[in-house]
């Protein structure tokens, strides 16, 4: 009986390949990502599909789909590519100059990836947590994501809602601040629902990256994938809040396999939410109280880092402060206004202390103008501008 072969085409080139299988549904993510590490190693050999698929490490299910997908390889790569273009994205396939080199250091790197928006070429770091967070860790991923993109760091985070959301925010609140959401599900699929504003606004000053064909729905399993291009992509990660076993915590796990820093924001101990960066840091993970403590271990050469959260003694508090543009209130706000230095966190006491007034009054100053939208109150009870 004659021995079965089959010689896959050789003329395709591998940038078509990978966009062609990438694209193949009935292939599963594993077998795709190995076929496409080295396709000049299987495209064009005489071999029986079974040969093929024990020399390549695949199960022979998966050998014989990519073979069956590489006769209209041309098409389904077209394909593709217009639907990325459909949505003002493009495709950066492995090999491409523009393929981001934190992700070659994976074991298998994504062939391909769907990205909206430009990649930032600067220092990163992935702030990640619980999409079930309470109002502490939301004001906290929104603080240290801001004073992180403030300081020229790109914000890293996985787009869903709770601390990756907040930490997206934050980055976008700062002057030019660069964030990146890396997707678990494709470019052109709206999820979380509601997040497409969010998600404009993230390419408008960064990028949204998908791994997964532009019209995937989301999965389970492709969570855990999306979880190491985070990793990969940041030299470290802060984990804000996360339960037990949760996929921040795997995020953490990537990050450690990958020689990154783990960094872990304290919690308190009855709180779930809490158990995983209190488990971190039980386990060796630097406590997190402020972003300086991130940026003196990431990038110490950044110049302007940001104030202390406790402040600094009433006598170094400026007389006035630069004009942000809209007229200063009357009273007893405008001079509280005044001593808010753009950039600078100042607590209620101080500035009672700069200005001899009582800090009921103070306090009551700062409501004001908080409602007024001027001011904003910050972990520590400190208080900043807008």
């Amino acid at each position: 009986m004659p021995r079965e072969t089959h010689r896959p085409p050789s003329t395709l080139d591998p940038r078509t390949v990978r966009i062609a299988l990438h694209a193949t549904p009935s292939l599963s993510r594993p077998a795709l990502y190995r076929l496409a590490e080295e396709p000049d190693a299987w495209l064009g050999i005489d071999e029986s599909p079974d040969r093929l698929a024990a020399a390549q490490g695949v199960p022979r299910t998966q050998m014989r789909r990519a073979l069956a997908a590489l006769a209209e390889a041309q098409a389904a790569a077209g394909r593709e590519l217009e639907a990325a273009g459909r949505l003002g994205a493009r495709l950066i396939v492995r090999g491409d100059p523009d393929y981001p080199p934190a992700l070659a250091h994976l074991a298998l790197p994504p062939p391909v990836l769907a990205v909206l928006g430009e990649l930032p070429i600067a220092p990163a770091v992935s702030i990640v947590g619980s999409r079930k967070a309470d109002a502490y860790g939301i004001e906290v991923a929104e603080l240290f994501a801001r004073a992180l993109a403030a300081a020229g760091v790109t914000v890293v985070s996985g787009f869903a809602r709770g601390i990756d959301a907040a930490a997206h925010r934050g980055a976008l609140a700062a002057p030019a601040g660069k964030t990146v959401a890396v997707l678990g599900c494709g470019l052109g699929v709206d999820y979380p629902a509601g997040h497409d504003r969010l998600g404009r606004e993230i390419a408008g000053r960064g990028a949204l990256l998908s791994e997964f064909p532009c019209h995937l729905a989301p999965r389970a399993w492709h969570f855990p994938m999306r979880n190491r291009v985070i990793a990969a992509l940041a030299a470290g990660t802060l984990v804000v809040q996360a339960a037990p076993r949760s996929g921040s915590l795997s995020t953490a796990r990537w990050a450690l396999d990958l020689g990154k820093e783990v960094w872990a924001i304290p919690g308190r101990i009855f709180d779930e939410r809490a158990l995983g960066p209190n488990a971190l840091i039980r386990d060796g993970a630097p406590l997190i109280q402020h972003p300086r403590d991130i940026l003196e271990t990431l990038v110490p050469s950044l110049s302007g880092p940001p104030e202390p959260l406790a402040g600094r003694a009433a006598a170094d508090l400026p007389a006035a402060a630069p004009d942000d543009g809209e007229p200063p209130p009357e009273g007893l706000a405008g001079a509280v206004l005044a001593a808010l230095p753009p950039g600078a966190l100042r607590l209620p006491e101080e500035i009672a202390a700069a200005l001899e007034v009582p800090v009921d009054q103070v306090l009551g100053a700062l409501l004001d103008l908080e409602l007024a939208g001027r001011a904003r109150r910050h972990p520590g009870s400190a208080y900043g501008r807008t």
